[in-house]
């Protein structure tokens, strides 16, 4: 792994706990938490969406030295 791809990765995995986490505050009650949890997941979106770009990156360049 590259050091951006592992960044990537970190971010998904951050975001994931963060949402996890608020996720269960809210289920107990805490409202506040809710916007909170909503707001981790638009972020996770975010970083799914930049790791996606990363590997069909890595995937076009792979196949790009293969034919070359």
């Amino acid at each position: 792994m590259t050091e951006t791809t592992q960044t990537a990765h970190a971010d998904i995995n951050t975001h994931l706990e963060a949402y996890l986490t608020e996720h269960e505050k809210f289920e107990k009650g805490n409202s506040a938490a809710g916007t909170r949890a909503r707001k981790a997941l638009g972020e996770l979106a975010k970083a799914v969406k930049a790791r996606r770009n990363e590997i069909t990156a890595t995937k076009n360049e792979r196949k790009e030295a293969k034919a070359a």
